[in-house]
């Protein structure tokens, strides 16, 4: 082996032990020391060090304040959120709309493998509101949006999801017919089994590019119920005049 393929190879390997680090960090979300990254991928402290310098110099990867632990850097998130760009702007003046009648916090989801991930949010004007992440990735079976993308896809597909985020069959069967509902038109919801604390009444949008999305409208459980039925009629209408 020549120098040039030396130098081929060794980079290779440089870029794949980094991939491995930004993985182990993004399955860690709470940040991980140097000394732990080390031990879940495998390698010497010392080359796990300059991989993380490398990755920290260029925004991928971020120092956790005080803890002094490593997570993935803004970086990663801007590079994630790309592809979603044409997403949000294509869904905003819909969001804006919904926000709007109902002053409550409006989230745009995409359906990516087997999560929602969320691409954009308008804030709430109530005083007592949910905010969630940009990029923040949800399960389908117990969000509204989860729900509303499930039932965009063929039974087959949706009770493959189902049955895999739930790791059994158990309950499967229930969510199908629920699906169902949704199809027939019904909003979906949320009803607290996220977070006990949260409901979410939600539907699906259909993507320029056919991705699969949905809109939802997250609210404190404590004013759900109270405004439940006003806000379904919202959405509802809303959804409605869109299609």
């Amino acid at each position: 082996m020549n120098v040039q393929d030396t130098h081929k190879t060794q980079g290779i390997q440089v870029i794949s032990r980094a991939a491995d680090i930004l993985r182990v960090l993004g399955a860690n979300s709470g940040g991980l020391s140097l000394g732990q990254i080390a031990r879940k991928v495998d390698l010497p402290r010392s080359t796990v060090q300059r991989i993380v310098s490398a990755l920290i110099h260029e925004g991928l990867v971020a120092s956790d304040g005080g803890s002094g632990g490593l997570r993935l850097g803004d970086e990663i998130r801007v590079l994630a959120n790309a592809p979603a760009f044409d997403l949000r702007e294509h869904f905003r003046p819909l969001l804006d709309q919904i926000a709007a009648a109902t002053s409550e916090t409006v989230d745009l989801a995409v359906l990516e493998g087997a999560n929602m991930r969320f691409i954009d949010q308008i804030e709430g004007r109530q005083r007592l509101r949910t905010v969630s992440t940009i990029g923040d990735r949800f399960p389908l079976t117990t969000t509204a949006n989860g729900k509303a993308a499930l039932a965009e896809l063929s039974e087959t597909s949706a009770r493959t999801l189902i049955s895999a985020e739930l790791g059994s069959d158990d309950g499967v069967d229930a969510l199908m017919d629920e699906l169902r509902r949704i199809r027939d038109g019904e909003i979906a919801t949320d009803l607290g089994e996220h977070s006990e604390e949260i409901c979410a009444l939600g539907f699906a949008v259909i993507g320029p590019n056919k991705e699969i999305a949905a809109i939802s409208v997250p609210v404190p459980s404590s004013r759900f119920y109270r405004i439940r039925a006003d806000l379904t009629k919202k959405l509802d209408h809303i959804r409605r005049s869109e299609t």
